[in-house]
């Protein structure tokens, strides 16, 4: 068949006219596509529906009537809501005609946000919330107490099936929502309660005085997180610096109002080469920043560069200090509630109303100095870390320049040790980074030279959390993998030039292999984010035993695993137990480890960019103390540390 022919095969011969308009009714909508209305139907999706109704007693709390959300796992994965504010109206609709309940779980855009005085400023998806969570739940109960009366409703798939009823209650007022989620819809409906705790968590030190109780009844052991914090984001800040050691004990807050709009700023320095910002608008976390951030941002670099001249900590013949240095070390939350916000860019997570960078701007530029005028000791901690990260930054510009001169004079040079693959397009290549020359040397013998690339290390990797920016810069153990990968790093970094698709980390089964790859993980977390946030790093899975019986060979890759297969093979079975990849041979580690059919790799994802930095602070940064507690509390959810 040629081009011509199968184009016109594809084209539509019937009559298009009114009749093929398709209109979806109401809820029928959501059904049709939930990714529109909760961005996909992954975990991701499912704990949004919880992020949702939560979402809406929020804004209870924030119009000052709700000071207590429970938030309720129950058995067979079915979500409970309750909160203590004003209930979810019951009376008639004037314009629907209904209960105001029933249009507010079954009609899309209706809700207390839309103008009127219900709410001032909200978190809630553009109204869209509870009757989407609705529309997409196999089940939903609805209750409603007044004060006199609780009044309730039943809905599956987002049809009413059991109209508004009402029993005699206490004075007690509030909502309940229960819901299942479907599981036509979702891939999983199994909540996970750390995920759901985050965001919980989130919620509690971003209004400040709210409590928020999450608990877990799926299991015989009820657990349960009861979070409540008179500070806000000032313990935020704290909570988020627990790992590191600040360089000054209070942490810095301000806040500043105009009209209907309201921003906060907590921060406080620490001795981390890392800045950490997370910013909010009206509890929504903008992850791709804002006019918030950019007027928090410009406001500090003029506030410190203005103090320091003014008492001279910045000589005369100084630079100004850049807005990386006098960033470097920070942990600040900046959070602002607004109404009307405007999110933009490409996951709608970017705050876009000017008016706001103007707040910020002139809050911190006005309160800050007044701090620093009455903590002089803090204000020269601050600049003095600000100078020495410039002095570090202009370091590592020259070591970069030379670096940059060398790699144009060795432009056609890679790595010695480097064993390159014979194909260049980067969708079609892979490099394994490996531990040792021993087991480099089989991964060479072993792997298909056309799309396998193999790059050994040796001796001890640089740990980035604990070095500065110029000591990254020419460091033997970092540069062959920098000039492999071929698209620099740090502010040079540029994927479009990577040259492999796939980074595939293959380190022994052993504390020693787990610290090596903690350790590149860093590097690239800190210093090659994009490669982790577009899905380029691997984790490779050798087998842990080789089990032989006469003919028959299995692998197994952890010790249960292991004792299924030694008891289905019976008796007589010959165990090799690899203590490292430099035991296999090469067609063994083909088999096992890098033969695309067998393989097991795990895909390195950051959905939480907040608890990454939190957990390679602690993995890798100078305090022993919250690392100990850390492994003490999670060794119990470990069955086997060698996997």
């Amino acid at each position: 068949m040629s081009m011509s022919e199968e184009v016109l095969d594809l084209r539509v011969t019937e009559t298009y006219d009114e009749s093929q308009i398709q209109v979806l009714e109401g809820l029928e909508a959501v059904r049709k596509r939930p990714g529109m209305y909760i961005g996909s139907t992954s975990e991701r999706g499912l704990h949004h529906l919880v992020y949702e109704i939560v979402d809406n007693s929020i804004d209870e709390a924030l119009a000052g009537y709700c000071t207590h959300i429970e938030v309720t796992i129950e058995k067979d994965n079915v979500i409970r809501v309750d909160d203590n504010g004003r209930g979810i109206p019951v009376g008639i609709h004037p314009q629907m005609g209904i209960p105001t309940l029933e249009v507010v779980l079954t009609v899309l855009h209706a809700g207390g946000k839309f103008g009127g005085e219900g709410y001032k400023v909200s978190g809630g998806l553009h109204g869209v919330g509870s009757s989407v969570v609705n529309a997409l739940s196999l089940w939903m109960e609805a209750s409603v107490r007044d004060g006199k009366e609780k009044h309730m409703m039943r809905f599956e798939r987002g049809q009413t099936v059991e109209k508004i009823h009402a029993v005699p209650c206490t004075d007690e007022c509030g909502t309940t929502i229960r819901f299942k989620a479907d599981p036509e819809i979702f891939e999983t409906t199994e909540y996970d309660y750390e995920v759901l705790l985050k965001r919980m968590r989130e919620a509690a030190f971003l209004n400040a005085g709210i409590r928020i109780t999450l608990r877990d009844e799926r299991e015989d052991e009820v657990r349960e997180d009861v979070m409540h914090y008179e500070g806000g984001i000032r313990q935020f800040v704290a909570f988020l610096n627990e790992s590191k050691t600040p360089i000054h004990p209070d942490v810095i807050y301000m806040e500043g109002s105009r009209e209907t709009s309201m921003a906060e700023v907590a921060m406080q320095y620490t001795d981390s080469y890392n800045e950490f910002m997370l910013s909010f608008a009206n509890n929504i976390e903008t992850t791709e920043g804002g006019t918030h951030e950019t007027g928090f941002k410009s406001a500090l670099t003029k506030v410190l560069n203005d103090y320091g001249r003014k008492y001279n900590l910045i000589k005369e013949n100084e630079k100004n200090l850049s807005g990386d240095d006098v960033r470097e070390g920070l942990t600040v939350i900046i959070s602002v509630k607004l109404q009307d916000a405007q999110f933009e860019g490409q996951t709608k997570t970017k705050l876009g109303n000017s008016d706001m960078r103007t707040l910020v701007e002139t809050m911190v530029g006005e309160r800050l100095p007044i701090f620093l005028e009455e903590n002089p000791s803090v204000a020269r901690a601050i600049i003095d870390k600000a100078q020495t990260a410039s002095r570090a930054r202009e370091a590592a510009r020259k070591a970069r320049e030379m670096t940059r001169r060398k790699s144009a004079l060795e432009s056609n040079s890679l790595p010695g040790k480097l064993a390159d693959c014979q194909e260049r397009d980067p969708a079609l290549t892979e490099i394994y980074i490996v531990e040792g020359d021993s087991a480099g040397g089989s991964a060479k013998e072993g792997r298909d030279r056309r799309y396998q690339a193999i790059l050994p290390l040796w001796g001890k990797m640089l740990n980035v959390e604990k070095a500065r920016l110029d000591r990254v810069y020419g460091n033997d153990k970092l540069t062959p993998m920098i000039t492999a990968f071929g698209a620099g790093f740090g502010e040079d970094f540029d994927i479009t030039k990577l040259r492999y698709g796939k980074i595939i980390l293959m380190a022994d089964a052993d504390v020693d292999g787990s610290h090596i790859r903690t350790l590149l993980l860093t590097f690239f977390f800190r210093f090659m984010r994009p490669l982790i946030e577009q899905g380029h790093v691997y984790i490779a899975q050798p087998p842990l035993f080789k089990n032989e019986k006469g003919k028959t060979v299995k692998y197994t890759y952890d010790e249960n695993e292991q004792r299924r297969v030694v008891a289905e093979m019976g008796d007589g079975v010959r165990v090799q137990r690899y203590k490292g990849l430099g035991e296999m041979d090469p067609e063994q580690l083909w088999e096992t480890t890098m033969n695309p059919e067998n393989r097991i790799l795990l895909k390195v994802t950051l959905d939480d960019a907040s608890m990454a930095d939190q957990t390679f602070t602690l993995l890798m940064g100078e305090k022993v103390e919250p690392r100990r507690e850390f492994i003490e509390k999670n060794a119990r959810y470990v069955e086997n540390l060698d996997v």
